[in-house]
């Protein structure tokens, strides 16, 4: 093999590499000569084929993964040599004349063939034990606990039937047939049965609840509204529809006492196991809270520290990414940038900053961990890909599935553990000082951060 660099600008590495056909022939002659003790074909006896025969049968096709297999190998070997780190898969150029190509293929002529490349920087890992950084510590108070308690009474209060005759008001449960129709057609996904419906819960289409206070049980009704121009449904948006409706039953909502008979309808011993279980979800709500405060300052840290040459390649990608997720949100909301304040140009300009630290950081963190010897081991992943199927409820068996059939969509899963794996290392080093702070300002913290499109 020949290694010609034909480029080396800053991050680009561009290589030429020629193979002898003498070794590509060695190859396809070591391939043939093990398939013919194994090949059955008709007219020759089990495992005496002989070799011409199959060259001439499979000669093309087997020098084809000879090649694959080579290109491979010496790109590999290539990198490897020079110590360098491709920032993704090499582009492989080959050539293009048919009669060249001819040649190669069948082993007449040396394969010759181009690597492009961007390579990961060099850059010093540089001491983060000095890094000061603020843990911000939010105590559950007695307010919160009874707050965080009326909500959960709010949410399983009891509800009673109402009197013959009366009407249906706000904060009553409603139970409905209705069948929606557009222009009188009915439409899918229009029609339903023995429905619940809380009055002012704005479970249903904006206008439809309150066109059921004063309704009766047994009544029927017409219910007219305009579907929001955001709906969800494209064929429904903005359509104005009429929903037949008829009330099943009325329920008046009875007093969320918080007490012994409440906790154990809820499956408690007693109160104060109920009251320990609202704790403790108040504590991991403000310790997601903390952790994502103090994982932003984290890498706000590494931003400040470092500087460098990008693969252009990989910002780019990191970009196209991030310019289509926005795009398909303002399209979904129905909003352009001059409702966001902005120009599109400015708004290229915000988001190619974001690509270009998300990926300085990856690589910051990537070298970091690499160096520390951080590993996601298979049981976090495990843990990982539960937590993604539990999200799918009916279909975890396709989320499984999925994920191990895809390496790339587990190494999403990876990513964010081993990035939270650094993020606790260069924490465990660095000064980091409780702050206590209440729950309003932490949240705030964290949503500012959140509305500055944190990466």
């Amino acid at each position: 093999m020949q290694v010609t660099e034909t480029l080396n600008s800053g991050l680009k590495r561009e290589f030429k590499v020629v193979v002898n056909a003498a070794e590509l022939s060695k190859e396809m002659d070591a391939k043939l000569k093990d398939m013919a003790g194994k090949a059955q074909i008709k007219g020759f006896r089990p495992g005496k084929v002989p070799v011409a025969h199959l060259k001439n049968m499979y000669g093309k096709s087997m020098m084809a993964e000879v090649i694959q297999t080579t290109v491979d190998a010496q790109a590999k070997s290539v990198f490897a040599d020079r110590k360098l780190k491709p920032a993704y898969q090499p582009e492989v150029k080959f050539p293009e004349d048919e009669a060249e190509v001819s040649a190669v293929m069948d082993g007449k002529a040396d394969l010759a063939f181009s690597l492009a490349v961007e390579v990961i920087p060099e850059f010093e890992v540089q001491d983060f034990s000095g890094i000061e950084l603020h843990k911000h510590i939010v105590a559950a108070s007695d307010a919160q606990m009874d707050e965080a308690l009326k909500r959960l009474a709010d949410q399983y209060k009891a509800f009673e039937a109402k009197k013959d005759g009366a009407k249906a008001e706000t904060g009553d449960k409603v139970n409905i047939n209705f069948v929606g129709s557009i222009d009188g057609v009915e439409f899918t996904g229009g029609k339903g049965d023995d429905i619940p419906l809380e009055i002012g819960s704005n479970q249903f289409i904006p206008g439809f609840e309150d066109q059921l206070i004063g309704a009766k049980v047994g009544d029927d009704l017409t219910v007219k509204v305009t579907f929001p121009e955001n709906y969800g449904s494209k064929e429904l948006a903005g359509k104005a529809a009429e929903f037949a409706v008829h009330v099943n039953g009325i329920e008046a909502p009875g007093e969320g006492k918080i007490d012994e008979d409440f906790a154990k309808r809820l499956g408690f011993e007693d109160l104060g196991k109920l009251k320990d279980m609202v704790k403790a979800g108040l504590e991991r709500e403000f310790a997601q809270m903390t952790n994502m405060k103090l994982k932003r300052d984290v890498l706000d840290a590494m931003d400040k520290q470092y500087a460098f040459e990008l693969p252009e390649r990989l910002v780019e990608a990191e970009f196209n990414n991030i310019w289509a997720a926005l795009n398909g949100e303002m399209q979904k909301a129905g909003k352009s940038f001059a409702d966001e304040g902005t120009t599109e140009e400015d708004a290229r300009k915000e988001y190619r900053a974001i690509s270009e630290r998300r990926v300085r950081l990856g690589l910051v963190l990537g070298t970091i961990g690499e160096k520390e010897g951080v590993q996601v081991t298979d049981q976090e992943l495990q843990a990982a890909l539960i937590g993604r199927a539990r999200q799918f409820p009916g279909q975890e068996k396709q989320v499984f599935d999925h994920y191990r059939k895809n390496g790339n969509a587990l190494m999403e899963l990876r990513g964010p553990i081993f990035e939270q794996k650094v993020v606790d290392v260069i924490v465990g080093r660095a000064k980091v000082t409780d702050k206590s702070v209440t729950r309003e300002e932490l949240k705030a913290l964290v949503e500012d951060e959140e509305d500055g499109v944190a990466a």
